[in-house]
Order: C-alpha cells, then structure tokens, then sequence
C-alpha cells in the first residue's frame, strides 16, 4: 500500500484532482452539480433522521422505505390535483409536503401498534410495511390513472431565486439560485428536528426510553407515550422527506423512491444515531447518489476545455478517454458498495440504543 502512496503519485492525484475541479468551475457545472447533491442529501438527512427519533425511543423503524414511498405517494397525488387550480406554486409545494408528511404519519402509526401495543416483532412489523406501501402506491396509482399505469406525473414549474440572497458569492449560486424552495425548508426542518432531540426535555425522555424504559418508567416517564409520539414524529419526517425527493429529482412518481430508505438507515447507522454525523454521512451518500450525473458533467467540462489541450495534452488525453467511455451502470452501484465498505467499516464503533428492538413491557419492572 505504500508504494502507491509516494509523493509523486500523491502530486499526481491533486493535480488531476484539480484539473476536474477546474475544469468543472470554469464550465459553471459545479453549481449543478453542488445542487443536484443538496437534492440528495437533504431528504436522505430527513429520513435518517427519522430513524433516529424512533429508535432512540426504543422501536427499529426498517419500514422507512415504505413510509417514506407512501408520503411521496400521497404528497405528488396532492401535487397532481392542485398544480392547475390558481393557486401560488411555492404554496402548493408546501402543502404538498405537509399533506406527504401526514400520510407517512398515520401509515407509521400501524408500526407503533403493532410494535408498541401488540408488542410484536419490530422488524416483521417494518418489513409488512415496506411491502404493503408497494402495493398500495401500485394499487391505487392505477385506480386513479386513465392510462392504467401507476405512473403520476406533474409539471416542474416550482424552482425560484431568492432575492437579495442569491447575490452571496458561491453560497448565493449553489443554495439560494434556480433552487426549490421544499429543499431549503428540509434542511431547516433537520436542523429544528436534531434540536429538539437533542437540547429539549422531551429529547432526555425520547433518549431514556431507548436505553433503559425501565429506569425512565421509575422517574415517571410514560415509555408508551413518547415511543407513540416518537414513532409518529419518524412518520412525519419521512413522508415530509419523500415529497423532497421526489420533486427536485423528477416529474413523476412511479411507486418507487429508488432505495433511499434504506439508505438511510446506513446512514443513521454510520452516523451513529448522531445528527451532525448523519448530516455528513449524508451528503457523502448524496454525492454519490448523483456520481452519474457528475460524470456526465465532467464529460462536458473536458469537452469544453479543447482550446487548452496543450497545456496538459498526456493527462487530458487519458482523462478525457477513461471518462467517456465509463459505464454509468458501474458508477450507479458505486453508493450501495460504498454503502457495504462503510458499514463493515463502522459496525464495530456503532453503539445503537441499548434497548432498540425490544418491545417494552411494564409488568417486567
């Protein structure tokens, strides 16, 4: 290993690693491809997060993926009924998310009774939901539609610039410019959800009842009330989460939210159930979700960087050769290997809620 780590191949490394960086910025595809991250990212962050409400609570929540794909359901539904009435688009957008996040909320309430009130298996539990959302989402997506398909589309007219903000050099371009204003509002909702689990008493209460119910139960903490709440408010995020994703990403819902759920319980679990951890680990997977779409970005880059050929003429040629003609199909597997690398990596330093899976049963005291 380290003979490849020798000072002239590390040069080597920063100088190509420059090259694409310039030669990105100087296409103004950087931007692009910054933001198309954020589009990532942000949900994926929502929906770890998600997670992470329910099982500090004590309750493995694996039926993320089906939540989050029935919010999107409910939400694009929503979308495609109001998007033609006169009614302002970033209003509708918002409406879109809250109606997403109530339907993930009353779809994870069938996970809180059966994993806190049946006290059955919590992973069984998730993993019916997943299917069930699946079937539904197919189900009455077909009902509905004319063409008999449970494709349902919408029209992409809800990005905006913010004013007087979209002026910030760099921050102004990626964040606040051609931006969807949902995006914004998911990254303000992730920043107010990991306060409140963190510096507020009912975060000290949600975080006993996931390590010792028992001790939290003496001290007068109803164990079955705030694993309800929690559960509930995991619902909301992720339904919330799934409407973000879909948006910006596409214009149509196909009863699919491409894995995202379970990718975010990677995440929570390589975050180690802590929101700045998750924040990054998220915009790692984020990246690596739109790795694609970077390619083709700098596909673009070099093709516009003809005009200065002889200046690196060796490197360009290999770069420009190894880039277009890189199969998008292995670039796509690249965030579930990574995802594998990073578990087996992290699994050993992860220390999950002590009492995470286990029903709570007060009899036992």
């Amino acid at each position: 290993m380290s003979k490849y780590l020798s000072k002239r191949n590390i040069w080597i490394a920063v100088a190509v690693l420059v090259y694409i960086l310039v030669a990105l910025w100087n296409n103004n595809s950087f931007y692009n491809l910054v933001r198309w991250t954020l589009y990532s990212t942000i949900p994926l962050a929502m929906v770890a997060m998600a997670g992470l409400y329910s099982e500090r609570s004590g309750v493995v929540n694996i039926a993320l993926e089906g939540i989050m794909l029935f919010g999107a359901f409910v939400g694009i539904l929503t979308l495609n009924l109001l998007q033609h009435n006169n009614i302002d688009g970033q209003l509708v957008l918002i409406i879109t998310v809250v109606i997403g996040g109530l339907a993930g909320l009353i779809f994870s309430l069938l996970h809180s009774y059966a994993s806190i009130t049946m006290k059955s298996n919590q992973v069984i539990s998730g993993t019916a939901l997943n299917m069930l959302s699946v079937g539904l989402a197919i189900f009455v997506g077909r009902a509905l539609s004319s063409s008999g398909t449970e494709e349902i589309g919408f029209t992409d007219r809800y990005k905006l610039n913010i004013p007087m903000l979209k002026d910030i050099p760099v921050i102004g371009d990626i964040l606040f410019t051609n931006v969807y204003l949902i995006t914004l509002l998911g990254l303000l909702i992730f920043v107010v959800a990991a306060i409140i689990a963190y510096k507020t008493k009912y975060g000290l209460r949600l975080r006993a009842c996931g390590e010792n119910p028992h001790a939290a139960d003496a001290a007068g903490i109803n164990v079955y009330k705030i694993r309800y709440l929690s559960v509930s408010i995991s619902g909301l995020l992720a339904g919330m989460g799934g409407v973000i994703l879909i948006v910006p990403t596409s214009t149509s819902f196909k009863a699919s939210i491409y894995g995202y759920g379970f990718l975010a319980l990677a995440v929570l679990i390589s975050g180690q159930w802590k929101p700045a951890r998750v924040l990054v680990f998220s915009l790692l997977f984020g990246f690596l979700m739109n790795l694609s779409n970077g390619i083709t970005l700098v596909q673009s880059a070099f093709d516009g960087l003809r005009a200065n050929e002889s200046l690196l003429q060796g490197l360009y040629n290999n770069l420009y050769l190894f880039f277009t003609h890189l199969p998008k199909d292995i670039i796509s597997m690249t965030p579930f290997i990574v995802t594998l690398i990073l578990l087996a990596l992290t699994s050993k330093n992860s220390q999950g809620p002590k009492a995470a899976g286990e029903p709570y049963d007060q009899g036992k005291r």
